[in-house]
């Protein structure tokens, strides 16, 4: 029976919150908005980390250039993140603009707009 916060989910969960703080403190691009981390999935090896992101206050453009910077810089950020984790072998970084704060902002907007029509 497999543990319901098994290793996967916690490595996950640390690793979230050191690359929040690693965005927070080291990382110093003035290329970068402000990065928030929304999510870690890590393969079931370990091996690959998806970080989906957003970034405030930023057009789509403005995302998908973060989106590019962040990779482009991942072997720098992993190194820190190695650093500061007590892992044999840390993951692969892949970074992914997370939409879910987008879309809620746009039903927002369309549920206020209809409440208004009433």
């Amino acid at each position: 029976m497999a543990n319901e916060f098994g290793r996967n989910q916690r490595v996950a969960s640390q690793m979230q919150k050191e690359l929040a703080e690693i965005f927070q403190r080291d990382i110093n691009d003035p290329r970068l908005g402000f990065i928030t981390v929304n999510e870690v999935v890590l393969t079931k090896d370990l091996a690959v980390a998806k970080i989906y992101i957003t970034v405030l206050n930023a057009d789509e453009a403005g995302k998908k250039e973060n989106i590019k910077i962040l990779n482009e810089i991942a072997p720098v950020v992993r190194h820190d993140l190695a650093k500061r984790m007590r892992l044999r072998h840390v993951s692969e970084l892949r970074f992914y603009y997370d939409n879910s704060f987008d879309n809620g902002m746009r039903v927002a907007e369309l549920l206020s707009e209809d409440q208004q029509k009433d």
